[in-house]
């Protein structure tokens, strides 16, 4: 397991950010959803096409937000976007109808994606040699506050009051706005120096584009867990429900355990492009196991079930690796804030349609459905090795380019 705080202290105080932010995260995923529909009582169905709204205003907050952070700074940028998500969190207090649930739920989520792309120049100026290793050691960290926050959320499931749920609200905004307070004790990055040609460089890097696309295809597999096990293990199989919680925390503690050892192993553009590979094809193969487990007795649902998921967590190590080291290795230094902006667009949507997707092919078509999710994610992977060597011949030609004009 990584150590609780890293030895530099620039990375201690983005760790310590992000830690009290997932916490305040952890709230809200595990009782989110259920404070609208259970507290405010709006219709499910207004819910979910509230949320659907807010995912896809977010897509084209981060990109314009990364600019922003490289060209003006990206403490005071990424400070403020947590502010935003803080007052637009407690303001799900007022939000007592479906408009302005909506009006809050898309400010909360447009300023998460921008706050994405606005950390990433902060991960990159002070994330060592190794950036993409600081920020698996990030994610790790994020699970650990994840988890902190769905133990403090169960306490507010199991009251069940209006009150309750509002002081999750509020403990969750206290918690962004805290985690905001601690990234100003960063020292200041200055501006990256202009740089002359397109001033959306990264909307033009078809290459890179592609492997944005390639990359919210396979992130598709992060509500595999989430939505359509869970629901497949509730209406296809005979395994008892409380597996639904040992399947997200095996797969949690898989992740803060293994998620640094897998970077360190992912060094280059290229190796990136082989994590891809191999996740696509333990993708398939956990999709085919978790198509095996109905109609058979609970005991094998069961061990069929856990050993998909273990497989699938190892998939997810491989996939998140290859992410961090393609999306901060084929950036333009002058330009990560907007280049992780648009990489964050796939991830993006595949938070927006992922779960109707999952439920649409392994729900409601079953276990053939299984199968052709499983073959998507392959499929995926072995196209990102030709993307990333595409995207590689780029970078060197531009590089080269603009070698020449500075001579």
């Amino acid at each position: 397991m990584p150590q609780l705080m890293p030895d530099v202290g620039p990375q201690r105080v983005i760790a310590a950010s992000n830690f009290v932010y997932t916490v305040g995260s952890g709230l809200y995923l595990t009782a989110g959803v259920l404070y609208f529909t259970q507290a405010v009582h709006l219709p499910a169905g207004q819910v979910g096409l509230g949320l659907g709204i807010g995912g896809f205003v977010s897509l084209a907050v981060g990109i314009a937000v990364g600019h922003l952070a490289d060209t003006h700074g990206a403490r005071g940028v990424y400070a403020t976007t947590l502010v935003v998500q803080a007052l637009a969190t407690a303001g799900f207090v007022l939000a007592d109808s479906f408009w302005p649930f909506v009006l809050a739920v898309c400010a909360a989520a447009g300023a998460k994606a921008a706050g994405l792309a606005a950390r990433s120049p902060l991960i990159r100026h002070y994330g060592g040699d190794r950036p993409q290793e600081f920020r698996a050691y990030l994610r790790a960290v994020t699970n650990v506050g994840i988890s902190l926050g769905a133990l403090l959320a169960g306490w507010a499931v199991q009251v069940g009051t209006l009150s309750a749920y509002q002081l999750l609200v509020v403990g969750n905004a206290i918690a962004f706005a805290a985690a905001a307070a601690i990234v100003l004790l960063l020292p200041p990055v200055e501006p990256a120096p202009a740089v002359g040609g397109p001033r959306r460089l990264a909307l033009r890097d078809w290459p890179y584009l592609l492997l944005t696309a390639l990359d919210g295809i396979m992130a598709v597999q992060f509500k595999v867990l989430t939505v359509a096990v869970p629901l497949w293990l509730v209406e296809a199989t005979t395994a008892p429900r409380w597996l639904i919680s040992g399947t997200m925390l095996t797969n949690t503690v898989l992740v803060v355990v293994l998620q640094v050892r897998a970077g360190r192993a992912v060094v280059s553009p290229a190796a990136g492009g082989s994590a891809y590979r191999r996740s696509g094809l333990a993708f398939l193969l956990s999709c085919a196991l978790i198509s095996f487990s109905a109609g058979i007795p609970a005991w094998a649902a069961v061990a069929l079930l856990m050993t998909a998921v273990v497989i699938h967590t190892v998939g997810e190590l491989w996939h998140s690796a290859a992410g961090f080291e393609v999306s901060f290795a084929l950036a333009p230094r002058h330009a990560t804030g907007q280049y992780l902006g648009v990489f964050g667009l796939g991830a993006g949507l595949a938070e927006a349609l992922g779960p109707g997707l999952l439920i649409a092919l392994c729900i409601t078509w079953g276990r053939p459905g299984w199968y052709v999710v499983g073959a998507l994610f392959a499929l995926t992977g072995l196209a990102a090795p030709l993307v990333v060597r595409r995207a590689e011949r780029r970078q060197l030609a531009e590089d080269g380019a603009r070698a020449l004009l500075t001579v």
